[in-house]
């Protein structure tokens, strides 16, 4: 039994959903615990009663350390200071041997297991890091390491950094760079030797997502998405996928991440679209069953083309400024690889192409 933990809020419903019917798919023994994050998530996920899943009211999880900061923290800020609360919480309230937060933005294309079965023995914590292509390393500023999968064993070891980490989000956890910290992820930095029974992922198929998707080719298999590394050759089936950075509009478009990140054709086809798909399949199921709030987080047109291509030039010019990239490599916009949106009503058809927003 694999027990994961999770958070969102009815803006989220549609990837939380899809990331819960992808375990379903390729886990054989789970169970989720999500802290819903508003009242219409908390209400539908009770009434839904599905399985292997307990949804968790915020009012139930908030504790009064968390309450004082709220009110000095954005949405976002505070979903990122509460992601050690949730792991703590989940397994002191559940009495869990042990327990893996994951996004909710994410799909598993492969049973998870193979991930925590790399780890020793004796390890008792299992993180990610971000593998950043060369362009687009934000380590310094971002973290070495990704808050997207994380595992924790209930004992000494796995206590103490989790009640560290928590204490550190309750002091400070914003999203910008200050003092060597970000967010709730620039704390990891130092973890392998902070805290002892430190495991860092090494299967190259857990933990791809838009800023590390350039390093590989994409191949199918029996049915199975499969990366192969560009520099060595290797194959790894695709474990799981962060789908950071989807963003839907009310003039229904979606588009895959920010236009910085090279996106090939082959990844948008195999990966993007399915996931898009899902989504929208889960949305359409949402509304049969009487939905009618927003469950996927739209809430402004689509940016027009040079928005998008400023946008990049922006992008790309702070990666020029960390050094990532030189004058000479501020290479031409590409629309086949930069420009991500699609049109949701295209997506059942076989024009699966970007739309040709004016």
């Amino acid at each position: 039994m694999i027990n994961f933990c999770t958070l969102f809020d009815s803006n989220y419903l549609s990837r939380g959903l899809a990331l819960y019917h992808s375990l379903c798919k390729v886990c054989p023994s789970f169970h989720l615990y999500i802290v819903a994050f508003n009242k219409e998530s908390y209400q539908y996920l009770t009434e839904a009663r599905l399985p292997f899943i307990t949804p968790i009211a915020l009012s139930e999880f908030e504790d009064e350390a968390l309450l004082k900061v709220k009110p000095t923290r954005s949405a976002a800020e505070y979903c990122w200071t509460t992601t050690p609360s949730v792991l703590l919480y989940c397994i002191n309230k559940y009495q869990l041997p042990s327990c893996t937060y994951i996004d909710a933005d994410m799909i598993f294309y492969q049973d998870p297991k193979v991930l925590l079965d790399e780890m020793p023995a004796t390890d008792s914590i299992l993180i990610t890091e971000h593998r950043y292509s060369k362009d687009y390393d934000q380590a310094a500023i971002s973290g070495k390491y990704c808050v997207q999968f994380m595992y924790f064993k209930n004992n000494e070891d796995g206590i103490t950094a989790l009640t560290w980490w928590r204490e550190r989000c309750l002091e400070w956890c914003y999203a910008r760079a200050e003092d060597g910290k970000f967010g709730d992820q620039k704390y990891l930095d130092d973890w392998t030797t902070r805290f002892k029974g430190v495991h860092v992922l090494q299967h190259r198929g857990g933990g791809v997502a838009p800023w590390n998707v350039q390093q590989f080719d994409i191949a199918k298999e029996n049915n199975s998405i499969i990366l192969v590394d560009k520099k060595s050759g290797k194959h790894y089936p695709l474990v799981f996928y962060h789908f950071h950075g989807v963003k839907f509009y009310t003039d229904n478009l979606v588009s895959c991440c920010a236009p910085v990140y090279d996106i090939s054709s082959v990844a948008k086809e195999w990966i993007y679209i399915p996931y898009f798909k899902k989504l929208k399949k889960v949305e359409a199921q949402l509304k049969l069953q009487g939905i009618s709030f927003n469950t996927n987080g739209a809430k402004n047109p689509a940016p027009g083309k040079l928005h998008v291509f400023l946008e990049y030039a922006k992008e790309r010019l702070v990666l020029w400024k960390i050094g990532n990239i030189r004058p000479w490599q501020l290479k031409l916009f590409s629309f086949s690889k930069q420009y991500h949106f699609y049109k949701l009503d295209l997506l059942n058809t076989e024009t699966n192409g970007p739309t040709d927003r004016p």
